[in-house]
């Protein structure tokens, strides 16, 4: 009997993302900037679903009647992670989250996610994201496999996680801070009336976003923040993030690496929308996972060291683990 239908016997649900009934013969996973996702990324709208990282504490996240929820359960918890330091496992996966880690058929999230939770001697996890730690808690407490670190909030936030509980790392959190200068009131101010842009209500700490109306959006406000000193970052065709000068996945990912000394030829960085494209183009062996949208493939185009996979999500980083000779395979896992 397979894993999952052993759990489906003992009653454990295996249902669907979200709360709506997904139509038949399309693919559909989490999309964790709200709604459902599919591969032509049409999105529904967004409900708030950040929290601005806290104090170093055991991660409490209130409940929600219509948050997209993992399909396949995981009854291991954060206290199952190998202690291992990262530097000694064979293989690291820094992966984003929306439409890669989460995307591609309830099988295949399967397949990735127990090869995963049955090497963790031997295989690292840091999510690499849009997201906040409070998320990323919430999203592994209802089934997805928990990583050791987060690079969220788009490479503001660099963190531990350790039983559930997250740990800021400053020596790599400093200069994200210094460059970013608490300036997140003048962003918002400045951007205010700037026509395509709806400030995103939650407060993060070295950031601020807005989603984005490409119809009705001038890009004089990329000149706005060019001239604040800033970066700005836009993704997906509706999202805009100001950033520290200098400061994205890529950058962030790089930082890390340094930091533990890890063996860069055995990180594998995943990604599949344009907000990627710092992490995919750092120079680590890396994947554009199936589905991935066209503006990310424009610019990984001709990189040697970027894999394109054909297969959906979490296909694909398995397609890429293997063409890239990086860890055994799980049986049944992309050749």
């Amino acid at each position: 009997m397979l894993r999952w239908q052993e759990r489906r016997r003992r009653g454990r649900d295996l249902g669907g993302f979200g709360d709506r009934a997904r139509p038949p013969h399309r693919r559909v996973d989490a999309d964790l900037r709200g709604g459902l996702h599919d591969p032509l990324r049409r999105r529904g709208p967004r409900p708030d679903l950040h929290r601005p990282l806290g104090p170093p504490d055991r991660i409490r996240t209130p409940r929600a009647r219509h948050r997209a929820r993992p399909s396949v359960h995981n009854p291991r918890g954060p206290d199952t992670v190998s202690a291992a330091p990262l530097k000694s496992k064979q293989f690291v996966l820094a992966t984003d989250l929306d439409g890669t880690f989460l995307g591609g058929s309830d099988a295949d999230r399967r397949r990735l996610y127990d090869w995963i939770e049955d090497n963790r001697g031997t295989i690292g996890l840091v999510f690499v994201t849009g997201r906040d730690p409070a998320f990323i808690a919430e999203l592994c407490e209802g089934g997805v496999p928990w990583p050791e670190y987060a690079i969220g909030d788009v490479g503001t936030t660099i963190a531990r996680i350790d039983g559930g509980r997250v740990e800021p790392i400053p020596e790599l959190e400093a200069e994200i801070a210094e460059a970013w200068g608490d300036r997140g009131d003048e962003v918002r101010h400045a951007l205010k009336d700037a026509p395509g842009l709806t400030l995103q209500q939650t407060e993060f700490r070295y950031r601020v976003s807005f989603d984005m109306d490409p119809e009705a959006f001038d890009r004089s406000a990329l000149d706005i923040v060019h001239e604040m000193g800033l970066d700005a970052l836009m993704s997906d065709n509706r999202y805009f993030d100001v950033l520290p000068r200098g400061v994205s996945k890529g950058p962030s990912l790089r930082r890390f690496v340094d930091h533990h000394g890890l063996d860069a030829t055995r990180v594998l960085a995943a990604g599949d929308t344009l907000n990627d494209a710092s992490m995919l183009e750092e120079g680590l062996p890396a994947v554009a996972v199936g589905g991935a949208e066209q503006a990310l493939l424009d610019r990984v185009a001709g990189l040697g060291h970027v894999h394109v996979a054909s297969g959906i999500g979490a296909a694909g980083i398995l397609e890429a683990v293997g063409a890239k000779n990086m860890h055994p395979l799980p049986e049944g896992g992309q050749k």
